[in-house]
Formats: structure tokens, C-alpha cells, sequence
């Protein structure tokens, strides 16, 4: 059976997928491009068997998901690629209109908890497409993730620059969990053995991602507006683990998001096995 892939096409991913395809055999595979909250769309709606997406869409449709084991896209501080730009200095923003990349679901949640509950902020928001310098015209912040915050920040736009994953660390000490490998129970019946083959390449394809940062680096089209050191070091800031405290700061995420009505409920974390 072909396992329907969801591949985020951001440089958080290229280290994973590009070793994947490298070392192992994907015939049996096939990968959907798209963005988190697009990807996140068609998980829901069977139209892939799994991606890692945003860890908000498990909370929102857990009766619907398993999560596989050892795998997830992380920060322990400071993630590099999640970035609230602003005019004005962060403590400024209470009441103000931040405006929200269309592109996530996990990150504009962890900055409606962030607001409220280590800043006590009372924020609206809004959608927009509008890149950076255009939006901030309009908002005086925005949220930003992936490849359009990666540039962001490296643009010297002289705009403020906050971190999302390292403001999380200093509210509650714990990782911050923004992807997860999110399964279809559907799927995982059906194609039982089929996936229990790529949760273990997937595994393996981690370890041998590690040990050729370098290499990846060299090779990849990021490389065409982002120096192979950059990469390298974007990469290693980065954790792909699912380790207790990883899970333990899910779980925190999710309360905060619950009591605040961003979820319809208290998820329990299932893991395909």
C-alpha cells in the first residue's frame, strides 16, 4: 500500500526528508508538499496518512490521530524560525492587533498563550499574507514562521525580534513541542505494517541526519538564501527528539490552550504502536 506523506518544504524538515530519500527505499511513499496549516487540512480529511504537522492539530482531533514515537520538531530554547517582529518593544503590545502568518496553527496558539499568561496581554488578531515590512505597516507585530521568519530575522530589518520558542523556555523551563509525526487511526489500521517500516526509517533517518548536517547542508536548496554554516547551525539548535520533558511541555501547551478555549479538550497523548 502507498502511505500518503505530508512534506513541509521549510528547512526545520530538510534534514529528515532529505536523508530519508537518501538511505532508504520510498517507492512505497508518496509526499505531499504544502505548509503546516495546509497539511494540517488534509491530515483531517484523509487526505494523507500522516505528516509532521503542527501539535495543535493533534490537540484539536486527537480521537482521530496517533502520534509516532521519538520523533517531533522542537525547541529547547531559542528555535530560530518562529519569530514575533515588532515596532515596538514586546512589553508595548498589550491591547494592540498582531497580525498571524497563514501559514501555521501551532505558533499563532503559542503566542496567544504566551500574550496571556506570561505577559497577562489582552490581544486581538488577524490573518495576513502581507510580508514583513507591508504588515508591520499595518500591525505593530507580527508573527512569522519557517523560511519567511528565517529571512525575516536575517534581513537586519531593524525591526524587534522575539523568539517564540525561547520565550516559552523562560515562562515553564521546557521544550517547546511545535510538530509532531501525527498518524490517521484509519490509516494506521489499514497499513499497519507499512508504517511500522517507516517509523523505524524515519528513526534511522534521524541518526544519520545528525552525523550529515554538513553534507545536507551543501546539497539543499536552501542553501540559494542561507550560508551552509547558517544551516548547519539552525539545524543543531533544533531538537527532533520526543523525550519525556518534550512531552511534558506538550502537555503544559495544551492546558494553557484548553483553559483559554484555543482546544475543545484536554487531549491524551497516543503513540502508534
Amino acid at each position: 500500500m502507498t502511505i500518503n506523506i505530508g512534506h513541509i518544504k521549510y528547512a526545520n524538515c530538510t534534514p529528515i526528508f532529505t536523508a530519508l530519500a537518501s538511505h532508504f527505499d520510498c517507492t512505497g511513499y508518496r509526499f505531499v508538499d504544502g505548509v503546516p496549516a495546509r497539511l494540517n487540512a488534509m491530515l483531517r480529511a484523509g487526505e494523507i496518512d500522516l505528516s509532521p504537522s503542527s501539535s495543535i492539530e493533534y490537540a484539536m482531533a486527537h480521537e482521530q490521530y496517533c502520534l509516532l514515537p521519538e520523533l517531533s520538531i522542537s525547541a529547547i530554547g531559542a528555535v530560530k524560525s518562529v519569530f514575533l517582529f515588532s515596532r515596538v518593544p514586546v512589553e508595548e503590545l498589550d491591547g494592540a492587533a498582531i497580525g498571524l502568518t497563514a501559514e501555521s496553527d501551532t505558533s499563532v496558539n503559542l503566542l496567544k498563550v504566551l500574550l496571556d499568561r506570561k505577559f497577562g496581554f489582552h490581544n486581538s488578531f488577524e490573518r495576513t499574507t502581507l510580508p514583513l515590512a507591508q504588515a508591520l505597516e499595518r500591525y505593530p507585530g507580527l508573527l512569522l514562521i519557517g523560511d519567511a521568519a528565517l529571512k525575516g530575522a536575517a534581513s537586519g530589518s531593524g525591526f524587534f525580534c522575539y523568539d517564540l520558542g525561547a520565550l516559552w523556555h523562560e515562562f515553564t523551563g521546557l521544550p517547546f513541542v511545535f510538530a509532531l509525526w501525527i498518524v490517521r487511526r484509519e490509516a494506521a489500521r489499514e497499513k499497519r505494517a507499512e508504517l511500522a517500516a517507516l517509523a523505524h526509517d524515519l528513526v534511522a533517518a534521524k541518526k544519520l541526519a545528525y552525523a550529515s548536517y554538513a553534507e545536507i547542508a551543501a546539497q539543499c536548496e536552501e542553501r540559494a538564501w542561507l550560508s551552509e554554516e547558517a544551516l548547519v547551525d539552525y539545524w543543531q539548535t533544533i531538537s527532533y527528539e520526543l523525550t519525556d520533558a518534550h512531552l511534558e511541555g506538550a502537555r503544559l501547551f495544551f492546558r494553557h490552550a484548553f483553559e483559554m478555549g484555543l482546544i475543545p479538550s484536554l487531549p491524551e497523548l497516543r503513540f502508534f504502536e
